[in-house]
């Protein structure tokens, strides 16, 4: 009972909610553009999974830092290592994807979209761990 109180309790806490919130949105993001380059314009696989995962990138990046980490400072070397950090972490969430997709639309012949869903699942939870531990902390604070 104590661990699903704790997880109750994690999941609950705003940073996690506003997390949660903005990852659905920025999944939207993905998906919404993924489906309008794939199925719409008719644009090959990768392509289209490569510049959805652009938009949403640019999406999460002003609303993690805004919103869900409020890491409000814009000063030159906190700015730039923030946003370095993130793109690097999301494109090795960007590669885990690709290889994913690959691997299940044109290794396994699964649906793209089935696909799709599965493979936010994972990025959205590397993502989450990325930007908590790595990205959107002061350097200056004590480690937790």
């Amino acid at each position: 009972m104590e661990r699903l109180k704790k997880l109750w309790n994690f999941l609950t806490a705003p940073e996690m909610v506003l997390y949660i919130v903005f990852g659905v949105l920025t999944t939207a993001v993905n998906i919404l553009s993924f489906g309008l380059l794939r199925d719409v314009l008719r644009w090959e696989l990768l392509t289209a999974n490569t510049l959805a995962w652009v938009l949403s990138v640019a999406f999460a990046f002003v609303t993690n830092k805004l919103f869900v980490f409020q890491s409000k400072s814009f000063a030159a070397k906190t700015f730039w290592r923030e946003l370095a950090s993130f793109v690097g972490a999301r494109l090795l969430s960007l590669g885990v994807d690709t290889v994913g997709m690959w691997l299940l639309v044109i290794l396994l012949s699964w649906n793209d979209w089935l696909a799709k869903v599965i493979m936010n699942v994972i990025v959205i939870v590397l993502n989450y761990v990325f930007s908590k531990l790595f990205i959107f902390k002061d350097p200056h604070s004590p480690a937790k």
